[in-house]
């Protein structure tokens, strides 16, 4: 297969359990030659790895992950090739993470409600001096640690996943701004994780043409939770629409199953196609 990447990766700076250092050292012995940091709503991921990496000849793409909403069904975007050091857009991330703060806060409200007392402050101690995006998972993981739930999985079945007791909506971006986000720092936009959006609606082709239509560049055809057949038809609607295929494990470190770093490994050519594209779109 020649060099290898896995193009979707946490770490602890938003809710993987991984700092970036024990990502990179990971990504090294899984045989990865490039991994892409793409943390939520923060690049601050992204500096630490890049210094760790520098004598293991693993690349570090710079990436992120926005949450955005195409009416009332909720859509994952990846950024890739960023200028992650863009004041701009490093302010703007700020504002989102202020926002996912005063989610949790209010998500912790509701627990209260529900008879579960946490603390604001446990919640910081237990996410880690890194962490810059607090979210869902991390919640999951102090209830967990407090004997209030069997496993995280229970956290999200009855009380903090869609429609339970404290759940809390969380602020989306439309597609259309979390594109022109990316493309404002040279990025290259791309639906994360296709299987997870909602098909009830309308049918998914139906979805992807229209956030193709919203400055959308490419699909994630290969993840942890695709099969080979489900691989098969994200690529055939890529072909359609004309978008780049990417792929990566989404890995969490030690929130989800399993270690998932190295699980999804694409050829390094799909690298160079969205490197490429990025180029392509600093000159427009």
């Amino acid at each position: 297969m020649g060099k290898v990447a896995d193009l979707h990766v946490h770490t602890n700076i938003s809710d993987s359990t991984f700092s970036p250092e024990k990502v990179v050292s990971l990504a090294g012995l899984a045989g990865l030659d490039a991994i892409a940091i793409t943390d939520h709503d923060t690049c601050a991921g992204i500096a630490p790895a890049i210094m760790f990496a520098k004598d293991m000849d693993i690349e570090i793409i710079p990436g992120v992950e926005l949450t955005t909403e195409l009416e009332d069904d909720e859509v994952h975007m990846l950024g890739y090739f960023i200028d992650w050091q863009n004041k701009e857009f490093t302010k703007k991330l700020e504002e989102l993470c202020r926002v996912r703060e005063e989610r949790a806060k209010e998500i912790l409200r509701r627990l209260s409600e529900q008879g579960i007392d946490l603390q604001y402050e446990d919640l910081l101690k237990l996410a880690g001096p890194g962490m810059n995006s607090v979210g869902r998972l991390h919640i999951a993981n102090l209830l967990y640690a407090k004997g209030k739930i069997s496993c995280v999985r229970d956290a999200f079945t009855k009380y903090i996943g869609n429609n339970s007791p404290a759940y809390v909506k969380k602020f989306k971006l439309s597609p259309r701004e979390a594109s022109d986000m990316i493309k404002s720092v040279g990025g290259v936009s791309v639906l994360a994780h296709p299987k997870t959006i909602n098909t009830e609606n309308r049918p998914l082709r139906d979805t992807v043409g229209m956030l193709v239509g919203e400055g959308v560049q490419g699909i994630e055809a290969y993840h942890s939770d695709h099969n080979a057949r489900e691989s098969n038809e994200f690529k055939a609607l890529a072909k359609e629409y004309g978008l780049l295929v990417t792929g990566g494990s989404d890995c969490h470190g030690l929130g989800k199953k399993e270690v998932l770093l190295g699980k999804v490994k694409v050829s390094y050519e799909l690298v160079e196609k969205l490197r490429d594209a990025s180029r392509l779109k600093q000159y427009e």
